[in-house]
This record gives structure tokens, sequence and C-alpha cells, in this order.
């Protein structure tokens, strides 16, 4: 998602002096905050795979349909502590993840692309024995999901899509100088050095897949007209990268998609008003 960001992320978002508690001391609307997530609740099942060739962090909870919940880029999956027990508790069966390089999972030497984070995701599936699931995506994580509807349309039974964008095109200029954007891109180092198994090579990682941000998604109208799963493209009324009228294109441009825009909240809708972002996902995967 994260046209021409590199090494100078986090020492941007320090230059500009925008610190997480003063981010949220000085907000005036809550699109304008970025809470903490409360924690993920106990997995019943958690662990690495072997995933090509990293190592992928995943856990799973509860039983029923299950759902599989992509993070954004930067992030990993403890972002999804709101989420996950609101799934579990409507009898789904949620899987989270860790995408290549984030959290707690590994990387390689291997470009970074978005058909390969995606093939990361299809392993990890095989890995668990669940031929087709439902998919949650949030940023870079639905955009996972839009390559994986494109080409392995099997394998999805839903497709939530929030954030996300098909091409460069639809990204907002300096995004990452917005003062919610530079507390996340702040915040997102610290985390990598808590959960990380390589804990001082977050810019060589920034660097890595920076070199993928700046070309890629590049996803074409003809391919998003191609798209056969069940789609919700979604967004925060105020997301501070992604144009409204590309979120638009996306949910015009995929046969019988839905467009939701939820209010009062922007690219973190998750940790802004969870209960909306929760019930808005539950809504979408349980309607007839």
């Amino acid at each position: 998602m994260f046209r021409g960001l590199g090494r100078t992320l986090l020492s941007a978002a320090v230059a500009a002096g925008i610190g997480l508690a003063a981010l949220t001391a000085q907000a005036a609307e809550v699109w304008q905050t970025l809470p903490d997530p409360p924690p993920l609740p106990k997995p019943a099942e958690s662990g690495a795979a072997p995933v090509n060739d990293i190592q992928m962090y995943y856990a799973v909870f509860g039983t029923g349909r299950p759902v599989i919940l992509l993070h954004g880029g930067l992030s990993n999956s403890d972002y999804w502590g709101s989420l996950v027990p609101a799934l579990t508790a409507q009898g789904f069966q949620v899987i989270v993840a860790d995408s290549r390089g984030h959290g707690r999972s590994t990387r390689s030497a291997q470009p970074y692309s978005y058909d390969l984070m995606a093939s990361d995701v299809l392993a990890l599936l095989d890995h668990l024995k669940i031929p087709k699931a439902d998919l949650v995506g949030w940023s870079d994580g639905g955009i996972i999901g839009l390559d994986i509807a494109i080409r392995h349309p099997e394998r999805l039974n839903r497709l939530y899509a929030y954030g996300a964008n098909s091409d460069l095109t639809g990204l907002k200029p300096d995004f990452d100088k917005n003062p919610t954007f530079a507390a996340f891109i702040e915040r997102a180092g610290t985390e990598y050095q808590k959960l990380s198994k390589t804990p001082d090579q977050y810019d060589s990682f920034l660097q890595q897949i920076s070199q993928m941000w700046a070309t890629q998604p590049d996803f074409t109208a003809d391919q998003l007209r191609g798209i056969k799963v069940r789609t919700a493209i979604a967004d925060g009324e105020y997301d501070e990268g992604i144009k409204r009228e590309h979120t638009e294109y996306l949910a015009r441009t995929i046969p019988g998609a839905e467009l939701h825009i939820l209010p009062n909240v922007s690219h973190f809708g998750m940790l802004q008003n969870p209960k909306e972002f929760d019930g808005d996902v539950i809504t979408f995967l349980t309607a007839k």
C-alpha cells in the first residue's frame, strides 16, 4: 500500500514530534486517535507454520466456519484483539497470522510481492487443512485478499477488504505525514522490536518491503471485473491514505461488491470504533 516509504519512516515520525500519548490527548475527533487494541484471547492453537521460505506465525480461536484475518502493512495480528472474540461468539473459527517479516513471522531475501504474500496465506490454510475460508483484510491484508480473489477464487467464500487499494493512483500524497499515520508508524517500529525474531533489522525490513510498495499493487480493471467472490469494499470516512473515489471505484468495478463507508473513523477503524467495525464485518459475513 505504501508508496515511496523506506528507512526514513520512523525518523520522519519522530521529527514531526508525534508521540502516541500526545496524539491521543490532543485529538478532537475519534478518527484522529490511535487507541491500543485489546489483548487477543488465549488461542486454541498457535505456532509457526513452515510456509514457502519462511516461518509464519498463526493462532486459531474457536470452532465453526473458518475466517482468516490479515493485518495491514507494518503491523501484526495483535490488532485483531476486538474482532476475534466478536467472531468466535458468532460461531466462527478465527485464524490470525503475521505476514512475512511482520510480527513474529520470519522473512527471507526473496523480493516482496502481493502474489508471494497471498501464496503464504494459502500455504498456511493448507497447513491447517482449511480448503476454503472467509477473509477479512485491512490495508495490505485487504490487497492480499483481492489478489487471492483474482487468482484463487476457489479458496474464498467471502472477502471483506478495508482500506485497500488496487493500484498506486488510489493513494493520497504524503499520507505518511498525517499525524495519526505518523503515530502508527512510530508504534509499528516499537512493536517490531518487541515481537520480531530479528528485532534490530527493522530498517532492512522496511527497505525490502518498500520496494514492493513502490510499484504494487497493480491490479487492472479487467482483473477486478473478473472477481466472482462475494465482496465488501470498506473504509473509514476519514481514511488518511486511500482516496474515497478509489474505494468507490473498487466497489463499482468488482461485480456485486458492497460499499461500506464507516462513519467518523479513518484507516484505523478497528481501533477507533471496534464495536462499529466488528458489527460491520459480522453483518457482511452472516448476511444471506
